[in-house]
C-alpha cells in the first residue's frame, strides 16, 4: 500500500501568555473531580463563573500574576449561557489561550449517579406522581439541549466507564500538552462497554484474528510483543493498519482547517484488551512525529 503523504509541518506557537480552561459538561459527568485536577495541575480554578464576568476575572488576576486559569461554568448559569462563547471568541482575539472541555456520560450512568449520592438535579422538578428516575432522564435530556452549542465548541470527553483517578490522568495529558492548532487522539475500547461519547472517528477491528483465543496471549495486552507479533503476521491486521492510517492522514489537514482542537479516533475490538490497543498504540507511534498526539486505553487504563 502506498505510503500516506506527509501532513504539512505546523510551527508551534510561541508560550501562552494568558491560558484558561474552561470546564463544563452534563450535570453528574465530573465536573468537580476535573476542577480539582486543574487545581493540582496549578490553575488558578472558579466554580460556576457567570460568563459576564469572566473577561474582568481574567483582567485581575492577570494584574495579580495569575496566567492559568480554569472556570466551571454549566447550566446553573443557564440565563447567561448565550454569552459565553462569544466572550470565548473575544478572549481568544485578543491573544488569550483558550481550551473548552465538556464532560458528558451516557444518561443511564448520570441517573446511576445521582440516585447513588440523592443529590437533586439542578433542573429536575418532578411533578406530583411522576417517578422520580423519569424525571431525572427529561432534566437530563433537557440539559443537552441547552448546552448542544457548547459541546459542539468544545472538546469532548465521555466520563461513563472513568474512575476518578482515570479522570484526573486524561486531564493531566490534555492539559500538560502544549498548545497547538489539533491534537490526534487515539482511543481504544470494548464494544461490550459502548462506544465513547467522545469519539470523532470509529473504526471496528472485530473483524480480525482475536489473540485472546490463543491460550499464552489471552492474559496479555496489545501492547505487549507476543500479541504484537501475533498481529503484525496477521496480513488483514496489516492492511487495516495501513488503511485508517491513511485515511486519518488524508482528511486530518481537512479537520484541522475547521478549527477544531482535539480530533478523538476511537478503535474498538470485543474486549478492548488485543486487537485495539494494538492498533493505538500503532497509530500513536505513526503519527507521533507529524502531530500532537495523545493514546488512551479506556478499559486497560480502568484498571489502574
Amino acid at each position: 500500500m502506498d505510503t500516506p503523504p506527509p501532513l504539512p509541518a505546523i510551527p508551534p506557537p510561541p508560550a501562552p501568555d494568558r491560558e484558561v480552561v474552561l470546564v463544563t459538561g452534563i450535570s453528574g459527568s465530573g465536573k468537580s473531580v476535573a476542577l480539582h485536577a486543574l487545581e493540582d495541575a496549578g490553575f488558578y480554578c472558579v466554580d460556576n463563573l457567570p460568563p459576564e464576568l469572566l473577561r474582568d476575572l481574567i483582567e485581575v488576576e492577570t494584574r495579580h500574576g495569575v496566567r492559568r486559569m480554569a472556570i466551571a461554568a454549566d447550566v446553573r448559569s443557564a440565563g447567561s449561557l448565550p454569552h459565553l462563547l462569544p466572550v470565548l471568541d473575544e478572549l481568544r482575539a485578543g491573544g488569550v489561550v483558550v481550551r473548552s472541555l465538556f464532560l458528558d456520560a451516557t444518561s443511564t450512568e448520570l441517573v446511576k449517579r445521582f440516585s447513588e449520592t440523592r443529590r437533586p438535579h439542578p433542573l429536575s422538578k418532578p411533578r406530583p406522581g411522576q417517578d422520580i428516575h423519569r424525571a431525572l432522564f427529561d432534566a437530563i435530556e433537557l440539559e443537552r439541549e441547552l448546552l448542544a452549542d457548547l459541546r459542539e465548541r468544545s472538546t469532548v470527553l465521555d466520563t461513563t466507564h472513568l474512575r476518578p483517578a482515570q479522570l484526573r490522568q486524561w486531564l493531566s495529558e490534555l492539559v500538560g500538552l502544549p498548545e497547538s492548532r489539533l491534537t490526534l487522539v487515539f482511543q481504544s475500547f470494548a464494544y461490550k462497554r459502548g462506544v465513547p461519547l467522545d469519539a470523532d472517528l470509529v473504526f471496528d477491528v472485530r473483524v480480525l484474528p482475536n489473540p485472546f483465543y490463543i491460550r499464552e496471549l489471552r492474559p496479555l495486552t496489545g501492547r505487549d510483543a507476543p500479541v504484537a507479533d501475533y498481529l503484525l503476521a496477521q496480513p488483514e491486521a496489516r492492511e487495516m493498519l495501513d488503511q485508517i492510517e491513511a485515511f486519518v492522514a488524508r482528511w486530518l489537514p481537512g479537520y484541522a482547517q475547521d478549527q477544531r482542537s482535539y480530533l478523538t479516533v476511537a478503535i474498538g475490538c470485543t474486549g478492548g484488551q488485543h486487537r485495539s490497543v494494538y492498533f493505538v498504540e500503532q497509530l500513536g507511534q505513526r503519527f507521533a512525529g507529524r502531530v500532537a498526539t495523545l493514546r488512551r486505553h479506556r478499559e486497560l487504563d480502568a484498571r489502574g
